[in-house]
């Protein structure tokens, strides 16, 4: 349950009864406690209210019940000992029942009293060494911190009792059940699903812009164009698509007789009879489609070999060439700076998020089913390699030795931190409440005791030195 953090003055916690003497966190706590200093303080979590009320009520109980014996005692040793100052002669066994009701009363004040002292002072008297949990509060919460970290948090102990676990052949075994996979598959999906969903389209452009679009935009285009071409010259990576372009323009060439005829139509003279520009139109078509014919036979023709020196001009140029390098960065300027590029971001994402949200909310998509096919592989390898395993175990060993031996001191001071932040006579009624019942048997056990002692200390001088 968590803490309810509280301003003076203090409010009573929910789950225990109000104090009508409850003082404020600067005053001094039963005498001496914190005085002076204005600090915070932590209202102390109680159980239910029922709870707590019951658990009052048995200890109300408990101490009538104890109180009640030493009250017996005394009035039994008080009419003794009236009874023995009366005229005449006592009967002896008055002497024994007088030795054991003082002797059991003087254990249960003794008891009374160190119980007592641990709570609070007893009748309101400053006597020193009483009231010991609201005075030492916070330095019995350093020595449990300390005997926490020293023998539950050290390293020994955890990576012994980590390694006993057994825990990569555990979760080897359970991942390599289908049910268990699909499970794991299912619940990754909607961890992915909602965490996708939750992040803030604006904040994921962002990242977007800065990590993909921005960094193309910062380097100089041309020189790395350049170098690219040319490597993929020098490894001939450029002669298919040389081949493929005359290729294709051959394959256009010999679907352009109509458009060529017409050109040639279109541009003759008014006085040129037809028949002479469809001759001429066929020629051109015939030379053409001729030329563009031996361009893609001839891998060593002209044309090809003019293609490959203007790559390799543009290939220098791009690198080298300041006028052609400022003009590539012209032309990355007004791509950058264009409608599509500047919206790429949010586009980007929409459609990335959109199906990744969709694949991880269905179960038939291959994201789940590859995350279900991987876990049931790792499962089965976890159980069957057993260098996997004791690889896995030596990691998990390793890590939680590093926890213990690093972070144990900050574990542990949660106790001794939350400890100093509670009301000092708030935790002493608290802790009373959870062991006050068990503490006064050993009120019931002094009067019982002392009884008992003082009726054979009283009979053993009866024998020794009896009158």
């Amino acid at each position: 349950m968590a803490k309810h953090r509280v301003e003076e003055p203090e409010r009573p916690h929910p789950g225990s009864v109000p104090r009508a003497d409850a003082a404020p966190a600067a005053a001094a706590v039963e005498g001496g406690v914190g005085e002076g200093v204005a600090r915070r303080v932590d209202t102390l979590p109680g159980p239910d209210p029922a709870v707590e009320a019951e658990r009052r009520r048995t200890l109300r109980n408990h101490k009538a019940f104890v109180t009640g014996l030493l009250v017996v005692a005394a009035v039994i040793f008080l009419w003794c000992s009236w009874y023995s100052s009366q005229p005449g002669q006592t009967p002896g066994w008055v002497g024994y029942v007088r030795a054991a009701a003082e002797a059991g009363m003087i254990g249960g004040l003794a008891d009374w009293f160190a119980v007592t002292a641990l709570f609070r002072y007893p009748m309101g008297l400053k006597i020193p060494h009483t009231a010991i949990i609201p005075r030492k509060k916070d330095q019995l919460g350093g020595a449990l911190s300390s005997f926490v970290g020293e023998n539950f948090l050290n390293a020994e102990l955890i990576t012994e009792k980590v390694g006993r676990a057994r825990i990569p052949e555990r979760a080897g075994e359970w991942l390599a059940v289908p049910e268990n996979a699909a499970k794991v598959s299912r619940e990754a999906g909607k961890l992915t699903a909602n965490a996708v969903a939750a992040l803030d389209p604006k904040d994921a452009e962002a990242v977007i812009n800065a990590a993909v679009i921005d960094k193309l935009a910062e380097p100089e285009w041309g020189p790395p164009a350049g170098r690219m071409l040319q490597q993929l010259i020098e490894d001939g990576k450029t002669e298919p698509v040389v081949d493929g372009v005359v290729r294709w323009l051959h394959g256009k060439a010999l679907e352009s007789e109509e458009m060529i005829v017409n050109l040639v139509d279109s541009r003759k003279p008014a006085w040129a009879p037809k028949f002479v520009n469809n001759l001429i139109g066929e020629r051109v078509y015939k030379e053409l489609i001729k030329f563009t014919a031996d361009v893609s036979s001839d891998p060593d023709h002209e044309a090809r070999r003019s293609i490959r020196r203007f790559l390799e001009d543009l290939a220098r140029d791009l690198q080298e060439d300041p006028e052609m390098i400022e003009r590539v960065e012209g032309w990355k300027q007004d791509l950058m700076n264009s409608r599509s590029v500047q919206s790429a971001a949010g586009t980007i994402w929409a459609t990335t998020s959109a199906s990744l949200i969709e694949a991880a909310r269905d179960p038939e998509s291959l994201l789940r089913q590859k995350v279900t096919e991987l876990c049931i592989t790792w499962g089965t390898r976890i159980t069957t390699d057993e260098q996997l395993r004791s690889s896995l175990d030596r990691r998990i060993t390793g890590a939680a030795a590093f926890l213990a031996n690093n972070y144990s001191g900050e574990v542990t001071a949660i106790i001794s931190e939350t400890v100093e932040r509670w009301d000092a006579r708030e935790a002493s009624e608290k802790i009373e409440l959870m062991v006050g019942k068990d503490l006064q048997f050993i009120r019931l056990n002094g009067t019982i005791v002392g009884a008992l002692a003082g009726l054979v200390i009283y009979t053993v001088s009866q024998l020794l030195f009896g009158t």
